[in-house]
């Protein structure tokens, strides 16, 4: 029977977010044999500090590499659609971060040719996989606060909030036309959709650029990194810095979000809370062992994370006992273990329990109408229709 330790596995991107991905991989048993970083010297510098014996030269390289059955894909965004499409040809299974693609007409592309190649494909919407959000989708899915009426709630950073702070993130042609939604908002969005079932109807949404002009660094940067440089050049911003969204899902409910990489202090604050016509749910990442549940006619809880505690879905999400504090990076062990459950059976599940391709593309699709809605001024609904027609459905 063919384990995690017979799969192996090679990580695109160098960086934060790639590092995090090496290291839970390894957790879970799998066998991470290459690291591809943004050039030659860079990669092999990279897979040295962390430990992986082989840096390649190219893509290319990497996909004739018939060791490796899965690539992790953690490099800049604009690289996610042409990179994801050549290891699909190549035969190979694919986990993506988040955005998917730059654009939806890119996404859904990836979604229909990833449907065709029956391969296991995955995004890396990892919030989902805190044990307490496994334990909230299957809460409220039975019926824990009663008809879900009003989702609320923000994703708050603060590493953009001076104008000498810089990441590619902050360039259109590398990052995208939507950068605090699509780099965070996203997140916010996908979750609370996972954990309600309720998927976003239309969108009313301002977005605002409070810092213009930024002074870009002329060395190499490192991101979250608090160090200024000293040689800069301007740089005209045309991204956003906040943004502001009004929410109608389906079913009736209503929301609002907002999303910002200026706000002081917080570091990586994504709350939500979820109100039923009996009860209601609220959870915040820098919190993530905590879980508040309130009443009208009782006193009010605050669950602590404890798998004897927990509904099964959470409960097969969590890896410590109760009173040891599970956080960011053990979210990616869990996913992975998800989707590794599929890469051993060589094909996605019927319905995977880990968010797909036409997840990731069904957040592009909702970014559209948030960008055209902030654009044009009005309520934008979300078109599910023409750039949605890939047969596979988010679920």
């Amino acid at each position: 029977m063919a384990r995690r330790t017979d799969i192996s596995t090679a990580v695109i991107g160098s960086g934060f977010i790639g590092t995090v991905h090496i290291e839970a991989l390894r957790r879970i048993g799998v066998n991470v044999v290459g690291l591809l970083g943004s050039s030659g010297p860079r990669g092999q510098e990279r897979a040295e500090s962390v430990g992986v014996r082989h840096a390649y030269d190219s893509l290319d390289d990497l996909c004739a590499d018939d060791r490796v059955q899965v690539v992790h894909v953690t490099s800049p965004n604009e690289l996610h659609y042409p990179q994801v499409r050549q290891i699909l040809a190549a035969g190979k299974h694919v986990i993506c971060e988040k955005p998917l693609a730059m654009t939806s007409d890119e996404s859904a592309d990836l979604v229909r040719l990833a449907a065709d190649s029956g391969l296991v494909n995955a995004v890396n919407f990892n919030i989902r996989f805190y044990p307490l959000n496994q334990h909230v989708s299957g809460f409220l899915r039975d019926g824990g606060v009663g008809d879900i009426r009003l989702i609320t709630g923000r994703y708050f950073q603060d590493w953009l909030l001076f104008d000498t702070d810089w990441n590619w993130r902050l360039e259109v042609e590398r990052g995208g036309a939507l950068r605090a939604v699509g780099d965070i908002g996203s997140h916010w969005l996908d979750l609370t959709t996972f954990i309600t079932g309720l998927h976003v109807e239309a969108v009313m949404a301002d977005l605002t650029t409070f810092i213009p002009v930024r002074h870009k660094p002329t060395g190499p940067v490192q991101t979250f990194s608090s160090e200024r440089a000293a040689d800069t050049v301007p740089i005209q911003i045309h991204t956003e810095d906040v943004a502001t969204i009004l929410l109608r899902f389906e079913g009736g409910a209503r929301g609002s979000v907002a999303i910002s990489q200026l706000a002081a202090g917080r570091k990586n604050s994504l709350q939500y809370e979820v109100d039923g016509s009996s009860s209601a749910v609220a959870w915040d990442s820098e919190q993530p062992d905590q879980l508040w549940i309130g009443h009208r006619d009782r006193p009010n809880e605050l669950l602590l994370r404890n798998p004897a505690l927990m509904n099964a879905t959470g409960a097969a999400a969590a890896r410590l006992p109760g009173g040891h504090v599970e956080g960011f990076a053990d979210t990616f062990g869990a996913l992975f273990s998800a989707i590794y459950d599929d890469v051993l059976a060589g094909r996605p599940a019927e319905r995977p329990i880990y968010p797909t391709f036409a997840d990731g593309h069904d957040e592009m699709l909702v970014g559209d109408a948030i960008a055209q809605s902030a654009r044009e001024g009005r309520w934008v609904s979300v078109d599910r229709t023409a750039r949605s027609a890939a047969e596979v459905q988010p679920r």
